[in-house]
């Protein structure tokens, strides 16, 4: 399936959950929390701003960002979850 966001919205996949502290301790499942951090997947056109111009997204498909903890709608394409959120929720851009 196929989903093309609209306006200021992005599709997120977050990043895979790390099963290991930095420490070598293993974390058990239900002590996880989810990532804060995904990949891009797609990119609406832009904002309609108050005069009807459409302001181009800053953040492209591809990218890695960071995204605040209650942020944005989870949905689920072909059985993998991602999150569908407005450009206001991006915290940044990591660059590598």
């Amino acid at each position: 399936m196929k989903i093309r966001p609209l306006q200021d919205r992005l599709i997120v996949k977050r990043v895979a959950e790390e099963n290991k502290t930095k420490g070598g301790l293993y974390i058990p499942e239900t002590a996880k929390e989810k990532p804060l951090e995904g990949h891009v997947v797609a990119v609406g056109n832009g904002k309609v701003l108050e005069d009807g111009k459409v302001r181009p997204l800053d953040i492209k498909a591809g990218d890695t960002i960071l995204f605040s903890k209650y942020a944005g709608t989870e949905i689920k394409l072909d059985g993998e979850e991602h999150l569908i959120l407005r450009e206001e929720d991006v915290l940044g851009v990591v660059e590598k």
